[in-house]
């Protein structure tokens, strides 16, 4: 396969971790292995200047300690193009923290310009940030990826006639899952390719040797594991809290994500509970390499469930609720599925069946050992293959055509 000098753009700030900043930087990790050119454009901060001004040191302290809480600017690799900072708006049940303006459209002419891509890839073209301007300012071969599953949209059924003309300039769709596909062709008429998010599957299976090595899951409780934002209540933290109080069996609670701990949390009979926060990949696979069990109560607005692929390659059990997108990674309806469901938002329901995973260590072992060979299927190495054979379908063998910023 030829090389190709590849242009990626994400809509969301890398201030902050989310499964599409997450994708976004693993693929272009993937593609750069394999000796392609990637850029990738997006929001993220530049990091502050380091000083050596006692006040200014102090300044930054008291900053940090009495405002509201601000993400500091990440480690991001030489490849990203930092757009500057971002700013949150709730979107599908969630905060979107996205670009928009006339410095973000400059930026975009000057990232086409520079990169002299042969291939443009925009993921979730709809959002009104880098991806959107970046759809309006650029001209040649453009690839989509669908992420979201929402919802019909007011909004957006009023803005999609002045979105066509941009929309129309994608050669080619990719949707992540199902439902991700599904939105895209009742709202907007397209039809993308189905291919799946990807995982380094390696990393979480690193971690799993490390925690047989270490017996670590013989030496104690069982450990469950949640994972997401404390502030967005669609993660589904109060159905397992909530559940966690029909539990007897005791166990541990580790929940990893950004935000104030809750104190209903503090007087539960037979769990202890460890606040994470925020932590990197490598230690997010630490923690469900060591877990038994990885709770994803989820209450909507999931189009994939990357975080169960995650679980499964580090050998967790994992129990999900029954969204569509949760069902489809877990094959429910296999003869051993790598993954168990429970009734979305019913706490009664979900401790019934944690209680019976956690009574039953043949039954964990039989959903994680299902889950492990199950996350094979979304290890990048398959999944960038089908991605780059997106790109081969659209771009000039002879590269008589790159990407350019349309004349203004």
């Amino acid at each position: 396969m030829r090389k190709m000098r590849i242009g990626i753009v994400c809509p969301y700030s890398f201030d902050e971790s989310g499964g599409v900043q997450v994708h976004i930087l693993d693929l272009a990790k993937e593609l750069r292995s394999r000796g392609h050119y990637v850029r990738v454009l997006g929001p993220a901060s530049k990091p502050k200047a380091p000083t050596r001004n006692p006040l200014k040191k102090l300044l930054r302290f008291v900053a940090k300690k009495l405002l509201p809480s601000k993400p500091d600017a990440p480690e991001l690799p030489s490849f990203v193009v930092r757009g500057g900072s971002a700013i949150p708006v709730r979107y599908n049940g969630s905060v979107a923290r996205i670009c928009f303006g006339p410095r973000v459209r400059r930026r975009a002419r000057a990232f086409l310009r520079e990169g002299r891509f042969d291939v443009l890839h925009i993921h979730e073209p709809n959002s009104p940030s880098y991806s959107m301007i970046c759809l309006q300012e650029a001209e040649g071969p453009i690839v989509a990826t669908y992420h979201a599953s929402v919802s019909k949209s007011r909004a957006l059924n009023i803005a999609h006639p002045m979105l066509r003309p941009a929309l129309e300039k994608i050669r080619a769709g990719i949707a992540v899952s199902e439902t991700a596909r599904r939105w895209q062709v009742e709202q907007l008429g397209t039809d993308p390719v189905l291919i799946p998010n990807g995982v380094d599957t390696a990393l979480y299976t690193r971690a799993l040797a490390q925690a047989q090595q270490h017996k670590t899951k013989e030496l104690r409780p069982p450990t469950i594991v949640f994972l997401g934002r404390l502030d967005e209540p669609r993660k589904g933290l109060n159905v397992l809290l909530k559940a966690l109080r029909e539990i007897h069996t005791p166990v541990t609670l580790k929940v990893i994500g950004a935000g104030t701990p809750r104190s209903e949390a503090s007087d539960l009979p037979s769990t202890k509970v460890h606040w994470l926060g925020r932590v990197s990949e490598e230690e997010k696979a630490r923690v469900l390499a060591e877990a038994d069990i990885y709770v994803a109560p989820n209450l909507g607005g999931e189009s994939f469930g990357i975080v169960l692929v995650e679980a499964m390659a580090a050998g967790c059990a994992v129990l999900a609720s029954d969204l569509e997108s949760f069902s489809l990674v877990c094959d429910a309806e296999a003869e051993q599925p790598a993954g168990q469901l429970f009734s979305t938002g019913d706490p009664e329901d979900l401790a019934v069946k944690l209680q019976e995973l956690l009574d039953d260590p043949g039954k964990r072992m039989a959903l994680a050992d299902a889950g492990v060979k199950r996350a094979t299927q979304y290890d990048w190495s398959t999944v960038a293959s089908q991605v780059l054979a997106v790109y081969e379908s659209i771009t000039n063998a002879n590269r008589q055509e790159q990407v350019r910023p349309r004349r203004t």
